[in-house]
């Protein structure tokens, strides 16, 4: 029966859509037919509006008659406006096939980077076990054994005790001596060394504990460690030497793979190791990039660590009874237990021209795919900023080609400028614009991201290839997904790129886009060392961190060189607050600052600059005697204009002479938009700001203003030609000058 009625049920409801719905689906089926009928007719519409594409044929002749008449046809007077929309979309379609092909490449340099990297790998495996075989057999292995008294003999000419054996030596009673040969050793040669260790310690009321080992990873050759300090005259020592040299030179094919490994085996037979000293120590921890080591009690800060599996760290810790260190690779290959040995070096990056037109991480290697750097030297990261007396006062202006910065907030070279504001309110355009417009003027530039995606870093590259920019310009990255580490010695690396040219006379322009990230950086890398923390869970040198980076920007004097360093760090606020910790430290470091208001850029003002809250404390000194003229007054009528800006809005009468105030004002504001990558001349800028100052383009709507300047250069560049060749100088206007200019802008403004 529950069948019987399920089937009287879906019968019922069936006649019933039937008889109710048949109308709807019909209208839903018939609209869709018109919907694709109309699809169809506009597709047919459009192609038959498009210009004849070129056939393909095999004849060489005939394609190119073919192509001729192809393009006249498309460039002919039967060309109308849909088919340039339509070659513009083409156009378009191409630039972005263009794009995707460059990410293609630049894909495919990483592809074969790492293939290179792999063929290294391998060929120093097989390196390794040509070499060891051929020690492991006459004649070579009786010869090495020959050697052995007067390696031993050597070794003890250079043993000395250091400062760090010192200082154990105070809480301990031995010193313990090891070692190590890749062969047994005679007794007497053993009995020599526990002699020679002996006397060193007697010397200072020490004791020494001696033992002797095996190991036949050593290839060749023996080993002596005193306490930290080890003398190594090992053949595994002298290949990781040969390794790290031959590391540096590309290799492509096999062909230069099989002459370097046939020139090294044509050399053992004449082959000597030489004596390396270094200091070793043991890892007791790793964590999150934090690598806690005991040992290297001669160890500095700053100095540069190498681990086992070939990752490589900077000491940020120095404890008595351990060594904090943040690594820069991959800390995940590291074992608790495992050797760390001085590299014997302060951190330092590659510097010089060659780094000019490339991408670099955080430590000087190439990430652009575009092969080895030779630089031609290194600086340390970390370096004294110049003192008092070898500096100058900042007189020598540093175009930015954005009149808003130019006009009202200069900036000198030698200065120290910050660029603050919100997230997305144009800092970073702020800064490539200032890199494109030092294009011919003998400026290098540095531009350092810190916690910046790849595809940002990529974006910003293409872009200063288009403009021609990047010939001059080097790139510091140390993006969002690198370790805090990276990030936090990223700025410190490019700055030590800049002072190479500084000290060589040349000018610099570096970006620190931005400090926000870097802070933050250093307080994670500060927590995990375990100092404590202070306002806001920062440390408290997080000031005297910025200020020592801040303070290696500096105009030069002439008897060091006059070389500069501009620099233009980059800060994000919260809500438009200057007053948080961070901003108000870099505040008060640096010479100026640049504010970018969140309300000004959704009002369409580009660049978004607040005039009240910008200042440059430089000031007319950074400017050229023409603008300094021409802007006098500027950002007195802009002061004004905001102000009774705001007065207006509670919607009060206003008189005559408000209300042209406000016109004027609204020009000003106007005239002071600029678009991205743009960048003007200084004489244009003076000459178009003291055209709207002086009320010349009163008359102008606002949606003219563009007009108006785009049309007054070249006015004056053809009708003008010698005022404005006095104009190009830079040089203050006379009053005759000035007459000249005021006729010329009202011949103009007619």
């Amino acid at each position: 029966m529950k069948i019987q009625y399920v089937i009287i049920n879906f019968i019922l409801l069936a006649g019933i859509l039937a008889f109710f719905g048949r109308k709807t689906v019909l209208r839903i089926f018939r609209d869709r037919r018109e919907r694709i009928n109309r699809e169809l007719d506009e597709a047919e519409q459009i192609e038959k509006s498009l210009p004849p594409r070129m056939p393909e044929l095999d004849d060489p002749a005939k394609e190119a008659s073919v192509g001729e008449s192809w393009g006249s046809a498309v460039r002919g007077e039967e060309q109308t406006s849909e088919n340039a929309a339509v070659l513009q979309e083409r156009a378009q379609a191409e630039a972005k096939i263009s794009q995707l092909e460059t990410f293609g490449e630049r894909e495919c340099r990483e592809v074969y980077r790492v293939m290179i990297e792999k063929t290294k790998r391998k060929f120093f495996q097989v390196m390794k076990g040509k070499v060891r075989e051929i020690f492991s057999r006459e004649p070579y292995l009786s010869k090495m054994r020959a050697r052995e008294g007067a390696q031993i003999d050597e070794i003890l000419g250079m043993i000395a005790l250091t400062p760090g054996d010192m200082a154990y030596l105070k809480y301990h009673d031995v010193l313990y001596v090891t070692l190590t040969s890749a062969y047994p050793l005679e007794e007497e040669l053993v009995k020599k060394v526990d002699e020679a260790t002996t006397r060193l310690l007697q010397a200072v009321k020490g004791k020494t504990s001696l033992w002797v080992r095996q190991d036949e990873s050593l290839i060749g050759g023996l080993m002596l460690r005193i306490g930290d300090t080890v003398y190594d005259y090992t053949v595994k020592e002298e290949l990781y030497h040969f390794e790290k040299s031959i590391s540096r030179e590309p290799i492509t094919t096999d062909e230069p793979t099989k002459e370097v490994l046939a020139e090294f085996l044509e050399k053992a037979e004449s082959f000597e190791p030489k004596i390396h000293v270094y200091q070793l120590g043991r890892v007791m921890q790793i964590s999150d990039g934090i690598c806690w080591m005991d040992g290297l009690a001669d160890i500095m800060y700053g100095e540069v660590v190498e681990f086992d599996c070939g990752e490589r760290g900077m000491i940020l810790d120095i404890q008595p009874e351990r060594i904090g260190c943040v690594v820069f690779g991959e800390y995940e290959n590291i074992e608790s237990g495992s050797r760390v040995r001085r590299v014997g070096r302060i951190a330092s990056v590659p510097v010089g021209e060659a780094l000019l037109g490339r991408v670099v991480d955080a430590i000087g290697n190439p990430i652009d795919g575009e092969g080895y750097i030779y630089a031609s030297a290194k600086r340390p990261i970390e370096c004294a900023a110049p003192s008092i007396l070898d500096r100058a006062p900042v007189s020598r202006p540093l175009h930015t080609g954005i009149k808003a910065i130019d006009a009202l907030v200069p900036i000198g070279r030698g200065q120290r400028e910050l660029i603050i504001g919100d997230r997305q309110t144009g800092k970073t355009a702020i800064a490539l614009d200032a890199i494109i417009n030092q294009k011919g003027k003998n400026t290098v530039c540095i531009y350092v991201a810190i916690g910046q995606k790849d595809t940002t870093i990529a974006e910003i590259k293409d872009r200063l290839e288009q403009y021609g920019a990047m010939e001059y310009t080097t790139i510091v990255a140390a993006n969002a997904s690198g370790s805090a580490a990276t990030q936090y010695i990223a700025p410190f690396s490019g700055t030590a790129m800049a002072e190479y040219f500084m000290y060589s006379g040349r000018d610099v322009l570096i970006i620190y886009d931005d400090l926000s990230k870097h802070a933050v950086a250093y307080r994670e890398l500060s927590l995990l060392l375990h100092r404590p923390s202070g306002r806001e869970a920062y440390p408290g040198d997080i000031f005297y961190l910025h200020s020592r980076l801040l303070e290696r920007s500096a105009q030069l004097s002439q008897e060091m060189g006059g070389g500069s360093i501009t620099a233009l760090p980059v800060i994000e606020t919260l809500a438009g607050d200057i007053s948080a910790y961070i901003p108000t430290n870099v505040i008060s470091i640096t010479d100026g600052q640049i504010f970018l208001e969140g309300e000004l850029f959704r009002e369409g003002q580009r660049p978004a600059i607040n005039v009240g809250l910008s200042v440059s404390r430089v000031g007319g000194s950074a400017q050229t005697k023409l603008m300094k003229q021409m802007s006098a007054s500027l950002r007195t009528k802009l002061a004004q204009y905001r102000e009774l800006a705001d007065f207006t809005q509670l919607g009060t009468d206003i008189d005559e002479d408000t209300r042209r105030i406000l016109d004027a004002g609204a020009h000003l504001m106007e005239a002071l938009r600029q678009g991205r990558f743009k960048p003007l001349e200084d004489w244009k800028q003076a000459l178009l700001l003291f055209a709207v100052s002086e009320g010349y383009a009163e008359k102008i709507p606002l949606d003219g203003m563009s007009a108006f300047e785009s049309g007054l250069f070249p006015f004056f560049e053809d009708h003008h030609q010698e005022l404005t060749a006095v104009l190009k100088t830079g040089k203050k206007a006379d009053a005759p000058t000035l007459d000249a200019i005021r006729t010329a802008l009202k011949e103009y403004a007619e």
